[in-house]
């Protein structure tokens, strides 16, 4: 299975950007997904994950009310849709897929994810 995130880029505090991860394979309707972020000097932490279904997702607290995770499986892509950036969340943003979850099962630790993709830049200046 190969990921491959895009979208990132340079953001206002306040703005919006919406990260792609395009898979090679089958999408969350077999794998669970989910988005991760490493800050300059920090350890990667957890994002956003969506399950199988779809329908479940989960988020940290610091993403909760503004970024939204989805999928499309006819594209075999997770988005994840950032809202209200501040520069908190600069960082290299990475998708994640696991090889086997619940219908409804969300995953939020990284040693979860079988396969990473190689990451996007995100800025956010002040």
């Amino acid at each position: 299975v190969q990921l491959q995130a895009s979208g990132g880029g340079l953001a206002q505090t306040g703005g919006s950007l919406r990260l792609s991860c395009a898979t090679s394979g089958r999408t969350f309707s077999y794998r669970p997904m989910g988005w991760f972020r490493q800050a300059p000097g920090k350890e990667r932490e957890f994002v956003a994950s969506i399950a199988r279904s779809g329908s479940v997702t989960s988020y940290a607290n610091s993403a909760k009310g503004r970024f939204i995770i989805s999928g499309d499986n006819a594209k075999n892509t997770v988005y994840l849709q950032m809202n209200d950036l501040r520069p908190e969340d600069t960082g290299v943003y990475s998708c994640a897929a696991r090889n086997t979850g619940s219908w409804d099962g969300v995953f939020t630790r990284i040693s979860d994810y079988d396969y990473w993709g190689q990451g996007t830049q995100v800025t956010v200046s002040s």
